[in-house]
């Protein structure tokens, strides 16, 4: 890929659309989940499995579990989506996300 093509395919990503909402892990062994929130939801896991791999993830509780299970006893799911024009921030957020928590017995990403 010439220097050109790099710029392009760089531009194109930055201006794409990047679907932002509410995701859950789950662990196969244990059942235990985790419930977060991405800006962008398609490069989202990227970034988990990243900061696990790293030993650096905030939750210890799912470092812990990925440091024993490791990635594929973790399974991500995407609960919901948000449109772009009507994406909640701040409260409207934490409550989304508390309610999810709620729902699925979860504990924060």
């Amino acid at each position: 890929m010439g220097n050109i093509d790099k710029k392009a395919a760089i531009a194109a990503y930055k201006k794409r659309e990047a679907p932002a909402g509410i995701y859950a892990l789950t662990c196969a062994e244990t059942g235990q989940r985790w419930i977060g929130h991405s800006p962008d939801l398609e490069a989202m896991p990227n970034r988990l499995w990243f900061t696990l791999r790293l030993g650096s993830h905030r939750a210890a509780e799912l470092q812990a579990v990925y440091n024993r299970y490791g990635q594929d006893a973790i399974d991500v799911t995407v609960l919901e989506r948000f449109d772009e024009d009507a994406q909640p921030e701040g409260a409207a957020l934490k409550e989304r996300l508390a309610l999810w928590r709620d729902k699925m017995d979860a504990f924060p990403a």
